[in-house]
């Protein structure tokens, strides 16, 4: 009798910690051996500066090296190649019409409520649901700050409470702030008026942070006992272009500009006239670009040996083995092609950004690969590599490629959107579609005029001549897929160029 009740007994203790443990809440579920993130994505830094490219002149060996030691993606879109569009689709894995971040975040847009919602479940809330440590370093420029009454200042800089941080457990971030000599950060509980100001150039002050976050020591702490998932965004190479170190510059000041400004669609002193109706196009301004070329490839330079550095400490701890590390960037440069600068048009300089992977344990190395990969298509498929599928919401935008890039299976995206939206209109602006041949794009400008770009980007790489009404077939095809695409998306552009199209 005894033995019965201690074997009841046992059946009823076994029985309760079963469901203890089957209740627990998923951030103390066991992480032991779960893959640490890096996700490297410096501002405006295209796809051609990477050196591996070899396509601009450019001085990359850390990065060159992670390519070669990892998977090397050469057809990654910014599909919005802007800032803050970019960050808001990176978070929240869904399109700007659907997170509210249609524009750059400023104070001009806070009437718009232009700036990422506390109610978006997003890539950070994710994985701390699912027990990681999560960090974040440098700019996030995602909140529109109130304006200043009887002030028309603009502006850009913001503090994001810790309420509306998606629980980022590390914060050593600011809004944007572009004086990348003289960076400042709202770090872990600071309030608002407790802003950390640093005179040393951002990405070297960021890597030295992010030094001793991986080392776990000073304030920059983690809890070991959890997997980490760091997201830097490196400032630069954002301008002003000449905040860089005179060091790095030494590779280029002495080159001209016919050795580096080697694109042939680069145009120094024609007009832009035929891009007028694009408030986007950064046009008459390629000045900038025959002044700060070296300044800007220095820039990339000196981000590579940051990196350099933060790689090697991660070497150094024993976690580069079990650590998915991602550079890419938010969108590219135009730096004189097709006569502009900047971002935020439909040309490669701008929307192809670099995109490298490494994960010694899983992924082998010296891989390149031409697959289409999507902003919106980031957040599933590294939180499924992570195995951080708890909670990842339902309707996102993009596709997990994740045993694509794992082990080649899956299917491949064929096509990646392409898009330009004006401050608080979501119908209004450009659509576009990049498959891996083609680029195609229909604009709507404010007085409702209609135009369609499209350019073999294999037989024309430099995007010189719109085959616009010379070759339909193909411009039918590809519109049928545009509009296949957004009809999906329930973009409501589509209803504003149909009645545009009636009138």
């Amino acid at each position: 009798m005894r033995c019965l009740k201690k074997s009841i007994y046992l059946f009823f203790i076994k029985s309760l910690v079963i469901a203890l443990v089957s209740c627990a809440p998923s951030h103390e579920k066991n992480t032991a051996n779960a893959p640490n993130l890096l996700f490297i994505f410096p501002d405006q830094f295209r796809n051609a500066a990477v050196g591996i490219n070899k396509q601009d002149p450019v001085y990359t060996p850390h990065i060159n090296q992670l390519a070669k030691e990892g998977m090397l993606i050469s057809n990654a879109i910014s599909n919005f190649p802007l800032c803050s569009p970019y960050r808001a689709m990176l978070m929240t894995g869904v399109l700007p019409y659907r997170n509210s971040v249609l524009s750059n975040a400023n104070s001009n847009r806070y009437k718009y409520n232009n700036s990422w919602q506390k109610s978006d479940i997003s890539f950070s809330d994710v994985l701390v649901k699912n027990g990681y440590d999560a960090g974040y370093v440098g700019k996030l420029h995602l909140t529109s700050p109130p304006p200043i009454a009887d002030k028309d200042t603009v502006i850009w800089d913001a503090y994001t409470p810790k309420e509306e941080r998606h629980g980022f457990n590390f914060w050593y971030s600011y809004g944007t702030f572009d004086q990348h000599n003289k960076p400042h950060y709202w770090i872990n509980d600071a309030k608002e008026e407790e802003v950390f100001e640093v005179n040393e150039w951002s990405p070297k002050h960021e890597a030295d942070v992010i030094i001793d976050y991986i080392k776990n020591k000073g304030q920059n702490t983690r809890d070991d006992s959890k997997p980490f998932a760091l997201f830097w965004s490196v400032n630069p190479p954002h301008p002003p272009y000449q905040y860089v170190p005179e060091n790095y510059l030494e590779a280029y000041k002495n080159k001209p500009l016919k050795e580096l400004l080697l694109r042939k669609n680069v145009n120094l002193k024609g007009k832009t006239d035929a891009l007028a109706f694009h408030n986007g196009a950064t046009r008459n301004r390629t000045a900038l670009a025959e002044k700060h070329v070296r300044d800007y490839f220095a820039m990339i330079t000196g981000v590579d040996e940051q990196i350099g550095r933060v790689i090697k400490t991660l070497e150094e701890q024993g976690l580069a083995d079990n650590t998915i590390v991602v550079i890419t960037s938010d969108h590219g440069e135009m730096m004189g092609s097709h006569g502009l600068m900047s971002k935020n048009v439909w040309y490669e300089e701008a929307i192809n950004v670099p995109f490298i992977i490494k994960w010694p344990k899983k992924i082998a190395a010296g891989q390149k690969k031409d697959y289409l990969i999507s902003v919106t298509d980031i957040m599933p498929t590294l939180l499924n590599m992570l195995g951080a599928t708890d909670g990842i919401p339902l309707n996102l935008d993009g596709q997990d490629l994740s045993s694509l890039i794992l082990n080649g299976q899956g299917q491949k995206p064929d096509t990646a959107l392409y898009y330009y939206i004006e401050e608080g209109k979501p119908a209004s602006g450009h659509r576009g579609i990049r498959t891996k041949t083609h680029t195609y794009v229909v604009t709507i400008d404010d007085n409702d005029q209609v135009r369609t770009l499209l350019f073999d980007n294999i037989k024309d790489p430099w995007q010189l001549y719109n085959l616009a009404d010379q070759q339909k077939d193909i411009e039918n095809t590809l519109k049928k897929q545009l509009f296949q695409s957004l009809k999906k998306k329930k973009d409501p552009w589509l209803l504003h160029y149909k009645q545009v199209s009636q009138s």
